[in-house]
């Protein structure tokens, strides 16, 4: 045995941690699935019966979770098919800069500055008003594939 110590760096990522791999089959509306490598929720989900070359269809209609635009697929039930792993989290906003990054204090008290303002025109003017009001908000960030948006607000003033 040598004495030698062996460094290796990883220089990739095997993108491992951003998705799951599911059965098609058991995927359900309401459910979250990759279409053309985008993350989204599942709206509708329709099998077709098996054919002659012997595999039943999943056809699914999903709404990409960042854009909102609608995205289909038809997988073999028995294929697995990838499934974003999606979580949310909720920040207190305290400051909105002019360039539309938002300034988020995190549970452990530091800050997150490197999310923009959303491009839903609703979502944004709940933000800006409650903001300028003096309001203490709270913002909802969903995060999937590497991807952050915010896509809900709360006030939490007394």
């Amino acid at each position: 045995m040598s004495d030698e110590e062996h460094h290796f760096e990883s220089k990739a990522d095997a993108g491992a941690s951003k998705t799951f791999p599911q059965q098609a089959g058991t995927i359900r509306k309401n459910g979250y699935i990759v279409i053309k490598n985008r993350p989204c929720k599942v709206v509708e989900v329709s099998t077709s019966k098996t054919g002659k070359h012997g595999h039943a269809k999943c056809h699914f209609v999903g709404l990409d979770i960042f854009t909102g635009k609608k995205l289909e697929d038809i997988v073999p039930s028995s294929h697995n098919c990838d499934v974003p792993h999606v979580s949310r989290s909720d920040y207190q906003l305290i400051d909105i800069a002019e360039d539309g990054f938002v300034s988020l204090l995190t549970e452990s008290g530091t800050t997150k500055d490197d999310l923009r303002l959303p491009t839903d025109e609703n979502l944004l003017n709940q933000i800006k008003v409650g903001f300028g009001e003096g309001k203490d908000l709270v913002v909802s960030v969903m995060s999937a594939m590497g991807e952050e948006q915010i896509n809900a607000v709360k006030d939490i003033s007394k």
